[in-house]
């Protein structure tokens, strides 16, 4: 797997399928097919053996997969086995929200810093979280070494808060704000935009 160039697609899918297993084995499942895997995805079973065998081989034939096993190969191959840092960047309704999600760590991820720039809102707790100024976001981030955020404020703010971000050494983001960011090679974006996935399925209507 050491210099394989994986398509964004496959890597894509590997959440999915680590969501599903761990349902499964919530569910005091032991083992699964590729099969069984996809009716619970909604993806075929011929897809997912072709996925997975991008990264070794997890199963044999007539026996499918170790769920427990699977699952602990997929959070090494996302590298969800361990648990990353994430600062939130706006404390609007969707900021507040993010940082108060339970469900974050169960997955590998801890928030550990939120930010804006609204004075009202400076020193004020959510969670056990105090929300900072983002004239700190950049020392702040540095000194915690953060490596990935989320972005939910508004579009005009959003560019000049990703420079902030790449600036503190920031390696990806996932952006809520409904625009396209310019970062330097090397910083990963990801786009959440509802009304898209709305768009998107309303051609199907």
């Amino acid at each position: 797997m050491v210099g394989k160039e994986i398509p964004d697609i496959i890597v894509g899918r590997l959440p999915i399928y680590l969501r599903a297993l761990r349902h499964m084995r919530e569910d005091g499942q032991q083992t699964t097919s590729s099969q069984e895997l996809g009716k619970q995805v909604g993806i075929s079973a011929a897809q997912i053996r072709k996925d997975l065998s991008q990264f070794g081989e997890f199963g044999k034939q007539g026996t499918g997969y170790l769920i427990s096993y699977l699952i602990d190969k997929l959070c090494e191959i996302l590298k969800v086995d361990r648990v990353w840092d994430v600062a939130v960047v706006g404390a609007g309704d969707m900021g507040h929200a993010l940082t108060r999600y339970q469900g974050f760590f169960n997955r590998g991820f801890r928030i550990t810093m939120i930010f804006d720039n609204n004075p009202d809102l400076l020193g004020k707790k959510i969670g056990d979280l105090t929300i900072q100024s983002t004239d700190a976001l950049v020392s702040a981030l540095k000194a915690g070494k953060v490596s990935l955020a989320m972005l939910t404020v508004p579009a005009t703010a959003a560019q000049k808060i990703t420079d902030l971000l790449v600036e503190a050494g920031v390696k990806a983001i996932l952006n809520y704000a409904p625009i396209s960011l310019n970062v330097p090679e090397g910083v990963i974006v990801q786009y959440i935009d509802p009304s898209t996935h709305l768009q998107r399925m309303t051609y199907y209507l």
